[in-house]
């Protein structure tokens, strides 16, 4: 346990250094900031952060440690020439990039509610949930990251790939979804497009946070059934398990393949 907090502990030092996860947060604190100027109020200006968090997270996350990671080979040979065990310097590279990236979004997003005085009741309820739901997919598209740099050497290619993969599961899944229910609008879909929402981070994650904003009743009538499927408190932990479960496969492949890598 020493030895991975030293990684962490590095590995944040390195990932501050390059300012990147800075502008980061400025971003988030930038955009929450005049929304919640522009807003009027808290649970408006987290609804039109929505979008913003489910599409940027995925994106920089996945660039970024996939970025990182190819360009962290020769400190990995360094570490694994000493007595540092395998998974112990893969847990230690992983934390030590997804920590400063949710702490990153965590400060940006919650700092101008505080300071504007927009915490009410209501506004926390939705910002602890848009917090967790935002920490998870950075773990999700971390876990998505290493996996892809620990399959692929090459950087570029991995990044092309990185890329792809962003493009399939914000953009690509949506016209998917709506091809489904435009096609089969004559049957019931409810389960279907449940079955579709756990199959994707992201859209989970929308659907998610939609809900809780409730405004459910613009997704017609399978937003009135997965409102009372996953709007329960029993829903909302099933959703939190389906995105745990999305950081934690891929982080056990991405694992697998870091064990076998011949460095």
């Amino acid at each position: 346990m020493t030895t991975i907090l030293k990684i962490v502990r590095y590995v944040i030092l390195d990932v501050l250094r390059n300012r990147w996860v800075i502008a980061y947060a400025i971003f988030f604190l930038a955009v929450t900031d005049v929304l919640l100027r522009l807003g009027g109020s808290g649970p408006r200006a987290l609804l039109s952060l929505l979008n913003v968090v489910v599409l940027l997270i995925p994106l920089v996350t996945i660039v970024f440690v996939t970025i990182y990671w190819h360009g962290a080979r020769e400190f990995n040979e360094l570490l694994l020439s000493q007595p540092v065990a395998r998974a112990t310097l893969f847990h230690g590279l992983f934390a030590g990039l997804i920590i400063p990236l949710s702490l990153a979004f965590v400060v940006g997003v919650t700092i101008p509610v505080l300071v504007q005085r927009a915490a009410d009741a209501e506004t926390l309820r939705l910002l602890a949930l848009m917090l967790v739901a935002g920490c998870a997919l950075t773990a999700v598209f971390g876990a998505l990251a290493v996996l892809i740099a620990g399959l692929v050497d090459d950087r570029l290619k991995g990044l092309g790939i990185a890329l792809g993969v962003w493009l399939l599961m914000t953009v690509a899944y949506d016209g998917l979804i709506l091809w489904v229910a435009m096609t089969f609008q004559d049957y019931p879909l409810e389960g279907a497009m449940l079955a579709l929402s756990f199959a994707n981070p992201v859209d989970l994650a929308r659907v998610l946070l939609v809900l809780r904003f409730d405004v459910s009743a613009l997704m017609g009538y399978t937003g009135a059934v997965m409102q009372r499927i996953l709007g329960s408190p029993l829903g909302i932990a099933a959703a939190l398990g389906g995105l745990a479960a999305w950081s934690i496969i891929p982080g056990l492949f991405a694992l697998r393949a870091f064990r076998r890598r011949d460095f």
